[in-house]
């Protein structure tokens, strides 16, 4: 393995592959070999080093269980929390760990009251579990979901803001916003929306479960009152590590999903402990942030934009089609729409995209996110630092 960043002494000397990416940095990675993983965004993956980190938490822990979690967990959990609070612009005593983005958004909403007549808007491109977490918390309080219809191609930034401000009402008491949304990785107008929203009333949650890493983030500066994110995407750390930010005026009201000992003692205290469970990916997230930090933050960046352009650009002209929107509202994900001649006669759905991704790696070795939205299938490629153009190419010659 080449050294980026050796998990206990810092940065290390610049390597062809720190400055390159793409092909020289594969190596870091336990990826399989053969296969076109254009699939970053759904669940990530950890560079060695980091896992490694992860791994000796885990060993630390099993030496001494009452000891780690009695002394050891609650200044070392304190210490990431700092160290992921830096990289977000935050303070650590407004950021929290949870396990995702999705718990993160549950903890919100199953948080605050709802009545009868108020009204909770998002996009319809919101990510379906917080879709269905909306429902779920919709219909216990009579409530109503909103879902503003985004259509695609989408033309500018403006579109964006339109589509949800025209959606706003009086009623609305909550905004639910994506910052990059999961089914294409459009980019939308997170503060503009949120300072309109709270002119009117609403408070914001944003779901911001593929921004750290992909793009500069400054959470207290967008205005919002809550913020949750993965790091197990584009920040690199092991699965099941992500945060949930929350404005010092909003934290008296949240508690975590599992309610337990620190009940009342406030918002950092109750999501600290619920419950004994492997907090090692929270811990490993110090390691993550290092090795992002070691490749260079533009760089991770520019790579991951400039490629998924030219690949999904390449993409659409050998299928003759079309992208989901300009350059300009992505980072390091873009969607293409599937050609009539290989969604193979699938339902335009979650099980036909199901189908279609699966067909794919059978018979390709290629891993890409298919998602179904209006009446199409499109393909939502992603661009890590481990990926070069030639990863792209099995898609474009289907």
């Amino acid at each position: 393995m080449s050294t980026i960043y050796d998990g206990k002494t810092g940065v290390a000397e610049p390597t062809t592959a720190v400055r390159t990416l793409g092909a020289a940095l594969r190596r870091e990675f336990r990826l399989d070999e053969g296969t076109a993983f254009l699939n970053h965004g759904s669940f990530g993956a950890p560079p060695g080093v980091v896992l490694e980190a992860a791994e000796r938490w885990r060993s630390r822990l099993e030496a001494n269980p009452d000891v780690f979690f009695r002394e050891v967990l609650p200044p070392a959990l304190r210490e990431a929390a700092a160290a992921l609070a830096r990289f977000v612009g935050a303070q650590a005593q407004d950021l929290v760990f949870v396990e995702n983005a999705t718990a993160g958004v549950n903890a919100v909403l199953r948080s605050l009251a709802f009545s009868p007549g108020d009204e909770i808007l998002a996009s319809s491109h919101v990510y379906g579990a917080v879709r269905q977490a909306i429902r779920h918390v919709c219909e216990r309080s009579g409530a109503s979901f909103v879902e503003a219809a985004v259509p695609l191609p989408v033309p500018d930034d403006q579109t964006l803001f339109s589509v949800l401000a025209e959606r706003m009402t009086q009623r609305t008491r909550l905004l639910v916003l994506d910052h990059i949304a999961s089914p294409t990785g459009l980019v939308f107008p997170v503060e503009r929306l949120a300072r309109l929203a709270r002119a009117r009333g609403a408070r914001v949650l944003v779901d911001g479960a593929h921004a750290p890493g992909q793009v500069a983030l400054d959470i207290p500066a967008l205005g919002v009152d809550w913020y949750v994110g993965n790091c197990h995407k584009w920040l690199f750390a092991p699965r099941g590590c992500g945060f949930l930010w929350a404005e010092a005026g909003a934290q008296r009201e949240l508690h975590p999903l599992a309610i337990s000992h620190d009940y009342g003692r406030g918002f950092v205290p109750e999501f600290e402990w619920t419950g004994t469970r492997d907090p090692a990916a929270w811990l490993a997230v110090v390691d993550s942030i290092r090795f992002f930090e070691a490749l260079g933050a533009e760089r991770v960046r520019a790579h991951g934009h400039e490629l998924a352009l030219a690949a999904a650009t390449r993409i659409a002209r050998a299928w003759d089609t079309n992208l989901d929107g300009p350059a300009a509202l992505h980072g390091s994900m873009m969607a293409i729409r599937f050609p009539e001649r290989l969604c193979r006669g699938l339902a335009k759905d979650r099980e036909g995209a199901r189908q279609l991704m699966s067909l794919l790696i059978a018979e390709q070795r290629v891993v890409v996110a298919v998602m179904p939205i209006g009446n199409a299938l499109w393909a939502r490629i992603s661009a890590s630092v481990y990926n070069t153009p030639s990863d792209y190419e099995r898609l474009a010659s289907l």
